[in-house]
């Protein structure tokens, strides 16, 4: 078996990418950003920073703080709004040649599927991802934390969508495979494993947490093993495919995710270090299937041994 023969291509329930190596949402600008960094024609699929339906001015300072093996923030959504979005953003990214997933958030079921209804019927986006999980907002987490609520709201989006749904849900909940099975229920193409750990910082000498929200969300390298966690529970639970996130950053990683039972994954806050690092890997990974000696990422899919 030869890296030059592999193929790469991978299907997201309705969603095809020409290879499963995609940058998470909130760490890639809405890739114009990039564009003199990294070929972005080249990556799977481009999710741009999470949009709600009105402006948001986001948390207050700090925002963000380093920790060991990875990094704690609380942004709080901050963007422009959806009509800002599709009137300076979208008509870019739908000429950057590879599928856009257009991550949305709502307070209530119906800023959701509103926002599913407008954003999908748009030319140029491939999916919608239902951001069920972030931690440092009040209102749109409660989706992510209930099975029935988290069915509820992505049927209700499907309903109003013919564009693939994609639900990203958080590890900050008793049993996450539960969650993935409302998702499912609900109609989801595939579920999103995992937004951030929820954490805190404090300056001690100040007696206070260092972020100006008081809590919120670690990434990086050091929530890999919960993540991985996450996607072999849920990968024994539900029958769509799964995108693993957390702590990406080399071909071991992406591998680890693939054989644990993800059939895709997007890369976070390795971005933000190392900006090339998402078209290294995709150079990286024929090599690395071929090594296990098949001839198609999909047949990794799935293949821990337990």
């Amino acid at each position: 078996m030869t890296a030059r023969s592999v193929d790469l291509e991978v299907q997201l329930g309705r969603l095809k990418l020409s290879n499963p190596i995609m940058v998470a949402s909130g760490t890639f600008g809405y890739a114009r950003e990039m564009e003199n960094i990294v070929d972005v024609s080249q990556l799977g699929a481009v999710l741009p920073k999470t949009i709600t339906a009105e402006p948001r001015i986001g948390n207050a300072p700090w925002r963000t703080v380093e920790t060991s093996g990875g990094l704690l923030n609380a942004i709080g959504l901050d963007n422009d709004g959806v009509d800002v979005f599709l009137e300076h953003h979208l008509p870019y990214l739908a000429k950057i040649g590879t599928s856009v997933v257009v991550s949305i958030a709502g307070r209530t079921e119906d800023d959701f599927v509103q926002l599913a209804e407008k954003v999908g019927s748009q030319e140029g986006v491939s999916a919608v991802e239902l951001n069920l999980s972030c931690p440092n907002v009040s209102g749109g987490i409660d989706f992510g934390t209930n099975a029935e609520s988290c069915r509820s709201v992505v049927a209700a989006a499907r309903s109003k969508t013919g564009v693939p749904i994609l639900a990203k849900l958080t590890p900050n909940v008793t049993k996450i495979a539960d969650i993935a099975k409302g998702a499912a229920d609900g109609g989801a193409d595939a579920v999103c494993l995992i937004n951030t750990v929820l954490g805190i910082a404090v300056d001690w000498r100040k007696q206070k947490p260092i972020l100006g929200n008081g809590m919120g969300g670690l990434s990086g390298p050091a929530i890999k093993p919960i993540a991985l966690r996450c996607v072999h529970q849920v990968a024994q639970a539900v029958d769509i495919p799964i995108i693993g996130i957390g702590g990406i950053a080399n071909i071991d990683d992406v591998m680890q995710f693939l054989v644990t039972g993800a059939s895709a994954v997007q890369i976070g806050t390795a971005n933000y270090y190392d900006p090339t690092v998402s078209t290294r890997l995709i150079e990286q990974l024929p090599h690395a299937v071929a090594e296990l000696g098949h001839q198609a990422v999909s047949q990794c899919i799935g293949t821990l041994r337990v």
